[in-house]
């Protein structure tokens, strides 16, 4: 069950628990880097895909990436998975990559376009050897056009996506939001659109090459203000903390901290002002309609606001609550996962790490009914099932001995 404080343990095989899991048929080459990447495959590994990470063997793998392999991070995004060492830029490693292209359903890659055909890696060498195999791949800005060989970053994206011209103060300078939005929204539409491809081989016997890049995702994520150019030609301004085009309906000030209200119209509006003293608001000629409350926007969070910031945060949330208004607090991390709903929802499971001990890691945010835990197992070890997954490839204890001493693994 979700939320049990069962700690599960990296055993040997396929990592944790694979039964009643409804991806554990699937198995997995994970030969992404970054986040956006690794995000996608994360969805799949928990799960219950059989992931493979392909990393390069330890005299090989880049000093930054064994320094921050304990580190939070890496420990979120590598749950689940297995680990085998192979370099890449060894020719023996091509058939000992092919041979697991034989097994598997799935590869994902994030490097840039011309990488993987340097590799022969790419989605016709691979198609060939096993035309059932979904393809998945990310990039900056996609795999041909003017940009493609560029290499793409979160931020780089988020700018010419449009979400940094809408984050922010009205009049200040453009803002980065606070997470990596075109990473995580490039990993979540991979796995979907690798799911999708998935359904239709069973329908077709063939895989397909499902692509996105950080700038596609980027842009599909500003949904309603991507669609106010696109349909009325208006260009989004940034509006703070405040909806904007919901009025009223954002962040404001209380005695101890913030709150986030919405109450923009119709019964809300009407239950909003009565609860902070205010309930003549509704029917004033400057706010009785959505139009004239946008246009006199300040004016009326300037008063919501005065009223706000005379009571505490908690006595506003439980105001506005039982007068079924929506609202909640603004919350720091820790006390994001000290909150009580979150604590009901259970939205960490717990691990055993080798070397790390105990790591209570964030769960996927999908639950189904009957289905283990999504946090099921530590990130591997650096190599820590070559051996393993050499074995299920055929190769003989001694063979894969040459292979390490060859550099390949």
């Amino acid at each position: 069950m979700i939320g049990s404080e069962t700690v599960i343990r990296a055993g040997n095989g396929r990592c944790g628990v694979t039964t009643n899991l409804p991806l554990d048929d699937i198995r997995v080459i994970d030969l992404t880097v970054a986040r956006a990447g690794p995000t996608c495959v994360r969805q799949l590994a928990d799960w219950g895909a059989d992931v493979i990470r392909v990393e390069p063997p330890p005299d090989r793998a880049a000093a930054v990436q064994l320094g921050t392999r304990h580190g939070a991070d890496f420990q979120h995004l590598h749950r689940n998975k297995r680990s085998l060492t192979l370099n890449l830029k060894e020719p023996g490693a091509r058939e000992v990559l092919m041979r697991l292209v034989d097994t598997c359903d799935v590869l994902v890659e994030n490097m840039r376009p011309p990488v993987k055909y340097r590799l022969g890696f790419d989605y016709e060498t691979v198609h060939a050897r096993n035309p059932r195999l979904v393809y998945g791949s990310i990039s900056g800005f996609g795999q041909d056009g003017p940009y493609a060989s560029r290499g793409g970053l979160d931020q780089i994206a988020q700018g010419m996506g449009g979400l940094m011209s809408v984050t922010g103060l009205p009049g200040g300078a453009p803002t980065r939001a606070g997470i990596p939005v075109s990473d995580l929204a490039a990993g979540l539409y991979l796995a979907i659109g690798v799911l999708v491809a998935l359904h239709d081989r069973d329908r077709t016997g063939s895989g397909r090459w499902v692509q996105t890049s950080l700038l596609e995702s980027m842009i599909a994520m500003m949904d309603f203000q991507a669609a106010r150019w696109t349909i009325d030609k208006e260009v989004p301004e940034p509006a703070g903390n405040h909806h904007p085009t919901n009025v009223p309906m954002g962040c404001f000030a209380t005695a101890d901290g913030y709150v986030n209200i919405g109450g923009a119209d119709g019964r809300l509006l009407a239950s909003l002002c009565a609860v902070v003293g205010l309930p003549w608001l509704p029917a004033d000629p400057r706010f009785d309609s959505l139009a004239r409350r946008s246009a006199n926007r300040a004016e009326l969070n300037a008063l919501i606001g005065a009223r706000l910031r005379t009571r505490s945060t908690a006595e506003w949330v439980a105001a506005m609550n039982a007068a079924g208004v929506p609202c909640g607090p603004v919350y720091r991390m820790d006390e994001v996962f000290a909150d009580p709903q979150v604590e009901h929802l259970a939205m960490t499971g717990a691990v055993e790490h080798p070397v790390l001990g105990r790591l209570d890691i964030a769960r996927n945010a999908v639950r189904m009914t009957d289905a283990p835990p999504t946090v099921r197992a530590p990130s591997p070890e650096l190599g820590a099932h070559t051996g393993e997954v050499l074995g299920e490839l055929g190769y003989e204890p001694a063979q894969v001995e040459r292979l390490r001493a060859d550099g390949i693994v």
